[in-house]
């Protein structure tokens, strides 16, 4: 039988650093890790994002089944074996409740990423690949009512905050916040 994969879910708003952190944590890691988010799969192509932004087919209507298939993969790929880096924002009711039953089986390190609204603000706007608004509109709710087992501050020292999220994760006790929830 396989040994099931570990996960460490980086949680943040868009443009916060979730992506540095993820890729750090990759390459210095002593275990082979997937680096997985959504980002990934639409810049692979994956989705038909230009069909999505011509509107010649229905977001909306495809977002559902998109994020329950996304999540589900998510513990197919643990459950084989794999670990897992998951970037992931939980911006829609549910998302945290169907995460905890899906990784159930597995260990997972919670981790909140912050940054600063305004640093946030100028982040979107450099990269210019996200609607505006988006970043400003994850800080003033994804955070609420959350529990990590770690949180990192990205306005600055990106490889320490790594180094720090490793760190916590070789050191870690007790149960967390992915377990704890199941027991509520």
């Amino acid at each position: 039988m396989v040994e099931p994969g570990k996960i460490i879910f980086v949680h943040g708003a868009s443009s916060s650093g979730k992506s540095t952190i993820a890729r750090g944590i990759q390459a210095q890691i002593g275990l082979p890790f997937w680096h997985i988010s959504i980002d990934h799969l639409r810049d692979a192509g994956v989705l038909p994002m230009a069909r999505f932004k011509s509107r010649e087919f229905d977001w909306k209507a495809a977002r559902v089944p998109f994020f329950d298939g996304f999540h589900r993969s998510l513990a197919a790929y643990a459950a084989a074996g794999n670990n897992l880096v998951l970037e992931h924002i939980l911006d829609t009711p549910g998302w945290l409740d169907d995460l905890v039953a899906l990784f159930a089986p597995f260990d997972v390190f919670f981790v909140g990423v912050h940054c600063p609204l305004p640093l946030l603000i100028e982040r979107e706007k450099a990269r210019g690949d996200r609607p505006l608004g988006s970043a400003e509109r994850d800080f003033h709710t994804i955070h609420q009512c959350m529990e990590y087992d770690f949180e990192v501050q990205t306005d600055s020292d990106a490889p320490g905050n790594v180094e720090r999220v490793i760190a916590a994760w070789e050191t870690r006790a007790g149960e967390s916040f992915f377990v704890r929830r199941v027991k509520v």
